[in-house]
């Protein structure tokens, strides 16, 4: 998959990692890129081509599937974090943390799928996190629904084999965006995210651990959890 002369498009990127994946696509020689976001308006990335897109609403997600036939890379970027409590928290909050990463996502997969292959096949990056692999209070719905979502990443990769479309799961830490304001630890500049991410379509890969910590946690699955979770947990 080539970024240059491609046709992308990128969800979530009025901000964020999103901006800076629709900016590189632009630098890199895409020859369309749609930047979708609820407010088009707010897109600011110059040589884009703006879209609205709500990927919770599948009337919008379909009417951006109809307005994007030529689409050959599609970036499953948008998301949120609630900070919702699995256990106490509002069951409605934790259900919009699956709407947007899970169903969302999923919606777009199944809208853009016969896009892709129709177009010779392309690729699909969906934007998952280190947290799809762990959990923390106070981020436990958004590492639920990152679970679900990177699940999914590996369901709909060996579904859509068959059309010739590469399907690239990205996984990072904190970001140096909007959503991790409050959080006081080391943030990765979201344009390596895009970097990382873009690099690995590039070179055929289906999973890309931007960062140190990634690959970390995900090591971290083949021993006993207990020694991550360490003195969260009560003693044995």
């Amino acid at each position: 998959m080539k970024i240059t002369d491609s046709v992308a498009l990128v969800t979530g990127a009025n901000r964020g990692i999103g901006r800076h994946f629709a900016a590189q696509l632009v630098e890199r020689g895409a020859a369309k890129v749609y930047a979708a976001a609820r407010d088009p308006e707010s897109v600011d990335v110059p040589g884009v081509e703006p879209l609205r897109l709500d990927i919770t609403d599948p009337a919008s997600v379909a009417a951006a599937a109809a307005a994007a036939p030529d689409v050959t890379l599609l970036v499953n970027n948008a998301g949120i974090m609630t900070g919702a409590h699995l256990v106490s928290g509002d069951m409605a909050e934790i259900r919009r943390e699956m709407d947007t990463h899970f169903f969302g996502t999923l919606g777009m997969v199944r809208a853009f799928a016969p896009v892709l292959g129709g177009n010779g096949g392309g690729a699909i990056v969906n934007v998952l996190s280190a947290l799809s692999w762990f959990a923390y209070v106070g981020s436990n719905a958004y590492a639920a629904a990152k679970a679900a979502e990177w699940n999914m990443t590996n369901g709909v990769r060996l579904e859509l084999a068959d059309q010739g479309t590469l399907v690239t799961g990205v996984h990072l830490g904190a970001a140096d965006t909007a959503i991790t304001a409050d959080y006081d630890g080391d943030k990765i500049d979201p344009a390596d995210v895009a970097r990382a991410a873009l690099d690995g379509v590039e070179a055929g890969r289906i999973e890309v651990l931007v960062d140190a910590w990634s690959a970390m946690i995900k090591a971290s699955l083949a021993r006993d959890p207990r020694e991550f979770y360490g003195r969260s947990l009560p003693a044995a």
